[in-house]
This record gives C-alpha cells, structure tokens and sequence, in this order.
C-alpha cells in the first residue's frame, strides 16, 4: 500500500465537484419525498399503497440526509444561500441540527476507530481490559450503549435523545437548533395524530422515522463494528489505516446504493470526506487500495456477526464476543494467607 499522504493524495482528483449534477441529485431526492411522502397522508388511498410509499419515504429520508451530511463535509453546494438555507432546514427536520452534528460527526472522523469510552460522534469501543477495570454500573451503561435495542430504536435513543435532549440540556445556548428540532418533530406528531387520527400518524410520520433512523442507525454501528475491524490505542492511530481496516465496505444493490446515497462507499468516504457521494464509486474503482476491504451487507447473519461484537481483543487483534471474556481469576485464599 502507498504511503498516507500518497494515497490521501490521490483521492483529492475525486473531490472535484459537479455543480449541476449537485443539485440534479438534490432537487430529484426532494421531488421523490414529497411525491411518496404526501399519498401517506390520504384516507381515500389503498391502505397498501399508503404503506408502500411510507417505507419509501424511509429510504428517501436516508439519501436526503446523506446528501446534507455531504453539505456539512464542504463536499457539495458550498456558498450557495439556497443551498444553506435548504440543508439547515433539512438538518433541523431530520433532527440532526448543524451544531451538534458537524461537531460530533468532525470528531468521529478525526477519531474513528480510537478506543474510547466517550462514544462522541460514534458508538463507544473499549478493550476487554477496559472493559473488566469499569465497575458493574460502567459496564452495563457501555453494554447497553452497544445493545441492538439501542440501535434499532436509534430514532428515540441517537436522534431525540443524544443529537438533540442531550445536548440542549448540557448547552442551552449552542444548542437552541436542538430544541428548535424537538418542537417541531413532536408538535407536527401531534397535529398530524390529532387532525388527521392514528392511520395516517403512523404512515406518515412514525414508519417514516422509525425505519429512516432504524437502518441509518445501524448503517453507522455496522460500517464501524463489523468482523476484521481494527482498533488502535492513539499513539498507534493513523487517519489513512482508520479509513482502510476499520471502515468497511456495505455491499448493496444498485437500487439501494442510490437511496442510501452511497454510504455504502463508507471507507471511501473516510479517507477523503470531501469527495461528493456520487463520486464515492468511481474513486473506489480507480484506487486499488479502496478495493481491498472488510465488506457488511443487510444479510440478517451478518447483521448478527455485526452486533454480538462487543469488545477489542488487543492480544489477537480482534473485536469479539461479551462471551469470550476471561474474567479475573479470584484470589486464592490459601496462597493469600501463605503470602
């Protein structure tokens, strides 16, 4: 493999933006949501075809909210006052307020892949010495920020919670966007539940949600903690060898990469966050190094490898198991009492 400048190099050819296709792809991903969003809202239509445009407005939440995490990585639409005014309300709708995300999200790229307990920006990882020096209390709170409940209701536990509750309540005053966000996500819940009864608040704005943050949820926790994962302590952690062995590779269909936005591409997009995500394959296939890579997919065996990895094995280089912890061995008493 080429050195780390080198490499990081060479993927700068494919940050290069096209303006026009920039906004092509964001003007049609709202033009779709608006066009599967608003039949959910429509007693008169088939109650099947409210359910199936409910699960596509899922999917479409996923691409429009890549396409604003692209915005916040200077990747697209930069100096454009249409542009900023779109994502911030797209940022704020989708409860991830410019303030806190690009905040945490910056520092778990300048972090991915460190141990650490603090989880800023990412899930936390920590060894299995780590691990069995936290009291009871400690390493239940970390079991249970891990937990596949915790990420599947990743719109209550990520988005509401740690992105917006959380932050307004430790900043007041940075984080008014945050409580900007709660308002309106709770008050169009409760007009819609109210005006236009329990139906239509489900296929409109709970699926929708629901699945949105579901999968985004565990497309983040899957991309960074899968089998082959590397974790490195700080003073052995290099940016370019983060993207490379501790990022993978999600296997999607054409299909799913367009209303995923790309994010398939995720170690691409690590090692240069400035490249545009429907660049992300082209720079993957003219970078050898991008192509050999740990891989995920939506395969449900492989979402189980995925989310039973709890722990970084530092001795055999490897996350693994809460089961394969070798708990410290109790004294014993007789040899105690010898010494």
């Amino acid at each position: 493999m080429r050195p780390s400048k080198e490499l990081i190099l060479s993927s700068k050819k494919f940050t290069v933006e096209n303006r026009n296709q920039s906004w092509f792809e964001t003007w049609t991903t709202i033009t779709l949501l608006g066009l599967f969003l608003l039949p959910t809202f429509f007693n008169e239509v088939p109650l099947v075809i409210r359910l199936l445009c409910s699960l596509t407005t899922s999917l479409l939440y996923i691409r429009i909210f890549v396409i604003y995490h692209d915005y916040q990585h200077h990747a697209i639409l930069q100096h454009s006052k249409m542009a900023r005014v779109i994502m911030q309300a797209f940022g704020i709708y989708m409860l991830t307020p410019q303030n806190v995300w690009k905040r945490s999200h910056d520092h778990h790229h300048n972090h991915n892949s460190k141990l650490s307990t603090n989880g800023i920006g990412s899930y936390p990882t920590i060894s299995k010495k780590q691990y069995l020096d936290l009291s009871k209390n400690e390493q239940f709170l970390y079991l249970a920020n891990r937990h596949p409940l915790t990420v599947i209701f990743g719109h209550l536990t990520l988005f509401i919670y740690w992105l917006n509750v959380k932050s307004f309540m430790q900043s007041p005053r940075k984080h008014m966007d945050s409580l900007a966000a709660l308002l309106i996500h709770f008050t169009s819940a409760l007009v819609i539940w109210y005006y236009l009864g329990s139906i239509t608040f489900v296929l409109s704005w709970l699926l929708p949600f629901f699945f949105a943050f579901a999968m985004g949820s565990y497309l983040f926790y899957s991309q960074h903690n899968f089998p082959g994962a590397q974790f490195r302590e700080n003073q052995d952690w290099k940016y370019d060898q983060a993207a490379l062995t501790s990022t993978s590779y999600m296997v999607m269909n054409p299909v799913m990469q367009w209303l995923t936005g790309n994010i398939g591409y995720h170690h691409v997009h690590h090692l240069n966050s400035r490249i545009p995500f429907y660049r992300l394959k082209e720079a993957m296939d003219g970078i050898p190094e991008l192509q050999q890579v740990s891989t995920t997919s939506w395969n449900p065996v492989c979402m189980w490898r995925c989310f039973r990895l709890k722990l970084w094995d530092a001795e055999n280089s490897e996350m693994i198991p809460l089961k394969k912890i070798k708990r410290k061995a109790p004294l014993n008493t007789t040899t105690a009492a010898q010494i």
